[in-house]
C-alpha cells in the first residue's frame, strides 16, 4: 500500500515507455467492460454473483493506484464513501476488497472469518520474515496456529503477564525518577523518545531475558522494516517488475536482513551458550528464547518443526509488534490528552482520588481508573496503530453480501476509517470525546466490530493483554507523578498531529512537554 505517491515519479520513465503498448490494451479493456450477453455472464460467473463497486477507471498496468497518496487510509474511506463499505479496487495486477464499514468487517473478520485468515505474500515478508516463518505474516495452517499457541502460553497469558509485574514497576519507575531530573531543571521531555525506550526495555526483558537485547538495539532496525512494510512496492502490484528492483527496495531489505541476522544471530548464540553454563549447570531462568530453542531441540511439536530461521523471525515479530505498538498507541492517546486540558484534569483527579498522593500507581489500580480506559478506547478508536489490516482470500472464490470475493483478492480492513464512522460513532466521530464510552459495553476485544484496534478473529492480535497493560501502566504512571504544560508558550490546539504512514502509523513530528512532578513521596 503507497504511503508516498511522490514515489511514483521514479517510474515515469518507464511508464512513459510503455505508453503506446498500454493505450491499445486500454481499449481493449474498456471493450471487454461493456455490459456482457446474459449467456456470456452466465458462462463467466455461473452465481450470477459480481465484484463489490469501485471505481470504474483505471490505468494500464497500475490500476487504481493512482488514487492513492501519502496517507492511504485516509483515501480509501474517501473512495469507500463514494462507493461503499465493501469496495473493490485494482492495484496494479491485485484484486483488492477494502472494507470500511463496522457491519461488512464483521462478515470478512468472523462470518467468513476462515475464508480470509491468510496473509498476502509480499516481498518484504519474504526478506525480512525469513520467507514468512514467524508469526504475523506466515500462512494460516498448522504451522501458524502451532507458532501462535507456543507464542500464547510461552510469553502472553495472563499468567506470564502477572509474573512480569515487577519487571513493568521497575522499568517505569526508572523513567519516572529520570523524568523528575528532567523536570527540577525546567527541562522538556520528547515523550515518545521516552515512552519508546521504556517499552523497548521491557520487550528486551521479556523476549532475550535482558534489557538491551543481549546488547544489540532493534528500534533502528524496526523503524526501517515499519517503512519498508509500509512503503509503496510496485513489484508486489506488477510481479513481472521485480526482477528491476526500480525503487531499490530489494536492495533496502537486503542490506537490512544482514544486519538483523547477524544481530538475531549474535543473541540466540548467546542464549546456547548460557543454557550450558560455564560448568554444564545452565540457567535457572527459560526466557523465551531458550523455551523456542529447546523446543527445536526436542522436535516434539509435530504442528510446527522449528529450525533457527523460525526462531529468528518469530523473536522479530515478538519484538516488533511489542516495540511498535505500544510505544505508538501511548503516543496518540497522550498527544490528545496535551490537546485536551480538561480531559486531563479529569485523569489526574480521578488517579488522585483513587490512588492517592502518596504513593505510585500500581497495576492492581489499573482497573479502577475508569475514565484513564475511556480516554485511551478513545484514542485507540481514532489513532488505531494499524491503520489497514491485510488478509487474503487464500483459497477459492466466496460471496460475502451477494458480492463474488476471488481467489487471492487483497482483503483490506480500513480500521482507521471504522474507528470514524458517524453512522457507529455519531457526527462527532472526528471528536476526541472520552465520555462516548460511559455506561458503553464496547470493549478492546474484536468482538465490538466499530472498534478493533487489535484486529479481530484468528489474525486478531495476540499480545493484547499485555500490550493493554503496557499501555494502561505508561500512560497512567505519567499522568499521575507530572503535571504537564507544553514548550514555548504552545497552546493545545497547537500540537502538530499530522501522521508518518508505515506499517503501523506513528507521528510525523516529536511530542514535546515540560512536567513538574506532582506526588508527596521521595523517589
Amino acid at each position: 500500500m503507497p504511503p508516498l505517491l511522490a514515489e511514483l515519479g521514479l517510474l515515469i520513465t518507464f511508464i512513459s515507455l510503455t505508453l503506446l503498448i498500454t493505450f491499445l490494451i486500454m481499449i481493449k479493456t474498456k471493450t471487454r467492460s461493456s455490459p456482457p450477453s446474459k449467456q456470456n455472464h452466465k458462462q463467466s460467473q455461473p452465481s450470477n454473483h459480481h465484484l463489490p463497486p469501485g471505481p470504474l477507471f483505471h490505468l494500464p498496468l497500475l490500476g487504481h493506484l493512482h488514487l492513492l497518496g501519502p496517507n492511504p487510509h485516509h483515501d480509501l474511506r474517501r473512495l469507500s464513501n463514494r462507493h461503499g463499505p465493501i469496495m473493490h479496487l485494482r492495484l496494479g495486477q491485485v484484486p483488492a476488497i477494502v472494507v470500511s464499514s463496522p457491519q461488512s468487517a464483521e462478515l470478512f473478520l468472523k462470518t467468513h472469518d476462515l475464508a480470509f485468515a491468510g496473509r498476502p505474500q509480499v516481498q518484504a515478508s519474504e526478506y525480512l520474515s525469513y520467507g514468512q516463518k514467524g508469526l504475523v505474516f506466515a500462512q494460516y495452517g498448522s504451522f501458524w496456529r502451532g507458532v501462535r499457541k507456543l507464542c500464547t502460553l510461552e510469553l502472553l497469558t495472563n499468567a506470564k503477564v502477572e509474573m512480569l509485574k515487577g519487571m513493568r514497576r521497575e522499568e517505569v519507575g526508572g523513567v519516572v525518577e529520570e523524568v523528575r531530573g528532567v523536570g527540577e531543571v525546567g527541562g522538556v521531555v520528547d515523550l515518545g523518545e521516552l515512552v519508546g525506550r521504556v517499552v523497548e526495555d521491557m520487550s528486551y526483558r521479556m523476549i532475550c531475558g535482558s534489557k538491551d537485547g543481549g546488547g544489540f538495539e532493534f528500534k533502528e532496525v524496526i523503524k526501517e522494516m515499519s517503512e519498508i512494510f509500509g512503503a509503496f512496492n510496485l513489484s508486489d502490484f506488477v510481479p513481472f517488475l521485480r526482477p528491476f528492483d526500480l525503487q531499490g527496495l530489494v536492495r533496502r531489505m537486503k542490506s537490512l536482513s544482514k544486519e538483523l541476522d547477524k544481530k538475531l544471530m549474535k543473541i540466540i548464540e548467546q542464549h546456547i551458550q548460557d543454557a550450558t553454563g560455564k560448568q554444564g549447570q545452565g540457567k535457572d531462568y527459560k526466557d523465551f528464547i531458550d523455551i523456542m530453542l529447546s523446543l527445536m531441540e526436542s522436535n516434539n511439536e509435530q504442528e510446527m518443526q522449528l529450525d533457527l530461521d523460525h526462531i529468528k523471525a518469530i523473536v522479530m515479530d515478538m519484538i516488533g509488534a511489542s516495540i511498535d505498538t505500544s510505544a505508538t498507541a501511548i503516543s496518540w492517546i497522550f498527544s490528545e490528552i496535551l490537546r485536551h486540558p480538561n480531559v486531563m484534569k479529569q485523569v489526574q483527579d480521578e488517579v488522585r482520588n483513587i490512588v492517592g498522593m502518596d504513593r505510585m500507581v500500581e497495576e492492581t489500580d489499573l482497573a479502577k481508573l475508569e475514565f484513564l480506559n475511556m480516554a485511551i478506547k478513545e484514542g485507540l478508536r481514532l489513532h488505531p496503530v494499524i491503520p489497514l489490516v491485510y488478509h487474503e482470500n487464500y483459497e477459492k472464490d466466496v460471496v460475502v453480501d451477494n458480492y463474488l470475493i476471488p481467489k487471492k483478492a487483497r482483503i483490506i480492513i480500513n480500521v482507521w476509517a471504522i474507528g470514524r464512522d458517524p453512522n457507529a460513532w455519531s457526527d462527532n466521530a472526528e471528536e476526541f470525546d472520552p465520555i462516548r464510552f460511559a455506561n458503553s459495553d464496547v470493549e478492546f476485544y474484536g468482538q465490538d466490530f466499530q472498534f478493533i484496534p487489535f484486529g479481530s478473529g484468528r489474525r486478531g492480535c495476540p499480545g493484547l493483554q499485555l500490550g493493554l497493560r503496557v499501555v494502561q501502566l505508561v500512560l497512567a504512571q505519567l499522568l499521575h507523578c507530572f503535571d504537564w504544560e507544553l514548550p514555548d508558550g504552545m497552546l493545545p490546539c497547537d500540537v502538530d498531529m499530522s501522521e508518518k504512514f508505515g506499517l503501523a502509523i506513528s507521528r510525523a513530528k516529536p511530542l514535546l512537554a515540560k512536567p513538574t512532578f506532582r506526588l508527596n513521596i521521595n523517589l
